[in-house]
């Protein structure tokens, strides 16, 4: 990846080869979308402020750029997140609230880098599906997720399983919870997300026993087995938990039977802005830090448009996920030639070669070199001209 110095910090462009590999990224990853027959979309990267805003996750506001339509006056935004998008076009368009299945791939900005060093530009691919509450959607999305990744190039991957519902229940049975602030709520949030149990415990104040269960939260991950633990851990918090455990097992047991790859449990795994209300995930890879794609079901969050859709759905960023190797050139570097007669001859070379879908670059006189990273030319050698 290529950077030139007077960029803004957190944004970087892509150069020759690593961009043509990337947009062929893209169009493999955009293919297997097609074939599990989701429909492409392609959302405008600017829209009015309020359209790109759902749920109440208040991450997605804060990175995302605001200014003032100089022909409207009212405030739009360059968007950070797709999923807000395909959940508007969703609500707008689809009018027999039949089951709906979108995808798309484009580029998001954030104001600021989600972590340390990290590029405020990303390119997303990703699905939803809209309309479906059944845990199989969520299982297509999933299996969908892996598979991308495959086509990817990313191999053992490790597939994070959650349920966003443990810790809402957890916070909603906390004492004088209607006491408790929004900006609280977010903070604890955000101490889950980073698995702070120093935070978490100077967050929740007291040693009741739902602030224990919270505070422990984030001890709960590993392989499968750790559901039993959660199920004691959590035996004394709200009913509704044991439901939402239930409904990680059951995920696990269905991707485990069909994919063959490292599955862990995080009973705390808060993926994404906040909007997510149900089970999520998340795949990682050991010789990379950050997730690379996300995903889990929001229910209901397309209230702001008028219509409350179950949805369940996935991102990944391309440029993270575009393997950083050194391939061998294909490229073909032709000679320049003088004769009229040789031309022809050469030019025949370079045609087959180019109908065969290799790549040519023809010399415009006989002072052009060689490239560096060429290995095959066509030249001639005694008078006739041959590939070597």
């Amino acid at each position: 990846m290529n950077t030139y110095s007077n960029l803004p910090e957190g944004v970087e462009e892509l150069l020759y080869p690593q961009a043509r590999e990337f947009e062929l990224l893209r169009r493999k990853v955009l293919d297997v979308f097609h074939v599990w027959g989701f429909e492409y979309i392609e959302p405008p990267i600017i829209e009015y402020l309020d359209a790109l805003l759902v749920g109440n996750g208040k991450d997605l506001q804060l990175q995302t750029l605001q200014i003032v339509d100089q022909l409207s006056g009212k405030q739009i935004g360059v968007r950070a997140d797709l999923t807000s998008q395909a959940v508007r076009i969703d609500a707008h368009t689809t009018k027999d609230r039949k089951v709906r299945r979108l995808c798309y791939a484009g580029p998001v900005v954030y104001a600021n880098p989600i972590a340390d060093g990290g590029s405020r530009v990303q390119h997303k691919a990703g699905v939803e599906i809209f309309g479906s509450t059944s845990r199989e959607a969520d299982k297509e999305v999933i299996s969908l997720m892996l598979e991308a990744l495959t086509i990817a190039g990313i191999k053992k991957p490790v597939l994070l399983l959650g349920h966003v519902g443990v810790f809402h229940e957890l916070v909603s049975a906390l004492p004088r919870y209607s006491e408790v602030s929004d900006s609280k709520k977010r903070k604890l949030f955000q101490a889950i997300q980073r698995k702070s149990k120093t935070d978490i415990k100077s967050l929740v104040d007291t040693d009741g026993a739902v602030e224990e269960m919270l505070v422990n939260l984030p001890s709960l991950m590993g392989d499968v087995s750790v559901i039993s633990e959660a199920r004691k851990a959590l035996a004394k918090g709200p009913g509704r938990i044991h439901d939402f455990l239930d409904e990680i097992e059951e995920l696990a047991n269905a991707i485990a039977k069909k994919n063959s790859i490292d599955l862990k449990i995080d009973v705390a795994e808060l993926s994404g802005f906040g909007y997510h209300n149900g089970p999520v995930f998340a795949v990682y890879h050991p010789r990379r830090g950050k997730a690379l794609a996300r995903g889990g079901r929001y229910d209901g969050i397309g209230s702001q448009f008028g219509v409350e859709r179950p949805a369940t759905g996935f991102d990944l960023d391309l440029k993270q996920i575009l393997v950083e190797r050194q391939t061998p050139s294909d490229l073909i570097f032709a000679h320049f030639a003088c004769d009229p007669a040789e031309l022809s001859k050469r030019d025949l070379l370079i045609e087959k070669a180019r109908q065969d879908g290799k790549r040519v670059q023809v010399a415009l006189s006989t002072e052009e070199n060689v490239p560096d990273e060429c290995r095959t030319q066509i030249c001639c050698i005694d008078g006739d001209w041959k590939v070597v």
